[in-house]
């Protein structure tokens, strides 16, 4: 039975293993390499083994997860999670695990339990992240990653928004979103940025739910809503000024449009500051942003080829893949409710004492064994100077 048992889930794969190595293979030829690998080689000793880090920021961990509606399936629970974006983590982390955990698992589970056991023993972490936005890092078997599994071909836009667009000819259009949190500025900022587009030859669609702007100009069009995902699929599409959120990244990555970042809160600014790494983004600040920098901004992303093609090659590496993110998914959910976990993937180490996961315990029969050495070397050049003295004491008498 145990062997039957074993055969079932090695059997059960999303992909056969030599159709797998093959892709990645091809990817590679493809690609003229791979991204996403370690810098780690490249480091120094003492900076690879975090020597130079504070003793006490060793003993710091911080859980970076984003959790999401749990899926039940027979014992299983699996967790969507998106572990990049610390800031998110720290806010909910607190509202969930400190203030009120057992009114959150009550409500969400039908039970009280622990709220750091629970996403613990999920068989399966399903993070919203790709490695073509993320940096490179070692994980567990039972981390899946489905960033972008959003993302899909651009629909054929609405007439009217259709019509403003070919409008703009060979310049293209921009387009700009703060999410749905922020839809409206304050009057002098909005001004700002309006005299901004209105100096461009680009058209504009600008999704503003505020009082129209004093200096807006003929070529910028508010809207309420926008179809950001067909825009940004767009064969006219040039730029898109964004906050940085989650979804709107890895729409732009999937379409391969380079961003012009204004971020505001929360996960913003990290996202954004991994794409200006990757040079597909620039940055700007809202507390210094004026006409001219946001201009300024604007006219470096248009006109610098750079942007474009980094975004672009992003886009390749986001939409190479052996399967569907979403297809990835779905297969390791059912994968679990197939065979009623995944114990196989998990680490069993959120089960052992804290001094045993920090190898506490090691470190203390080392030192014993170092101190107990010290100990015993002070002890015999004690003796021997003790013998050293008394023969030569003898001697003089």
């Amino acid at each position: 039975m145990n062997v039957q048992r074993l055969s079932r889930l090695h059997r059960d794969q999303p992909m056969k293993p030599l159709d797998l190595v093959l892709f990645w293979i091809e990817f590679v030829m493809r690609h003229k390499g791979v991204w996403a690998k370690t810098r780690l080689f490249f480091m120094r000793l003492y900076q690879g083994s975090c020597v130079e880090m504070h003793p006490s920021v060793l003993f710091l961990s911080v859980i970076l997860i984003f959790a999401l509606p749990g899926v039940h399936g027979g014992k299983v629970l699996v967790f969507p999670l998106d572990g990049s974006h610390w800031v998110n983590m720290r806010v909910l982390v607190e509202e969930l695990a400190f203030e009120r955990p057992q009114r959150f698992c009550g409500a969400s589970i039908g039970q009280l339990v622990d709220y750091f056991q629970l996403f613990q023993a999920a068989d399966i972490w399903l993070m919203r992240v790709d490695f073509a936005f993320e940096f490179p890092r070692p994980t567990m078997p039972n981390v899946v990653y489905m960033g972008g599994f959003q993302c899909k071909p651009a629909k054929p836009l609405p007439e009217d928004l259709e019509e403003f667009v070919q409008s703009s000819g060979e310049h293209g259009f921009i387009i700009m979103s703060l999410g749905t949190l922020f839809g409206e500025l304050p009057h002098d900022l909005a001004d700002e940025i309006a005299a901004a587009f209105a100096q461009l030859p680009q058209k504009v669609v600008w999704r503003h739910t505020g009082d129209r702007p004093a200096t807006l100009g003929n070529n910028t069009r508010l809207v309420s809503w926008m179809p950001q995902n067909d825009l940004l699929g767009h064969p006219k599409i040039r730029a898109f000024v964004a906050h940085g959120g989650t979804n709107g990244v890895q729409e732009a990555i999937y379409h391969g449009v380079p961003v012009v970042g204004l971020p505001l809160i929360l996960d913003q600014p990290d996202n954004l500051h991994r794409m200006k790494i990757k040079g597909a983004a620039k940055i700007v600040d809202f507390v210094t942003l004026d006409r001219n920098i946001f201009l300024q901004a604007l006219q470096e992303v248009l006109h610098e080829p750079s942007y474009r093609m980094n975004m672009q090659r992003l886009s390749r590496l986001h939409r190479d893949q052996p399967m569907k993110p979403l297809d990835l998914a779905l297969f390791w959910i059912e994968f679990v409710m197939r065979h009623k976990g995944a114990a196989h993937l998990r680490t069993e180490s959120y089960k052992m004492p804290w001094y045993a996961y920090h190898s506490v315990d090691v470190i203390g029969v080392l030192l014993a064994a170092v101190l107990l050495i010290i100990l015993i070397i002070v002890v015999v050049i004690k003796y021997l100077c003790c013998r050293l003295c008394c023969k030569r004491k003898l001697k003089h008498e």
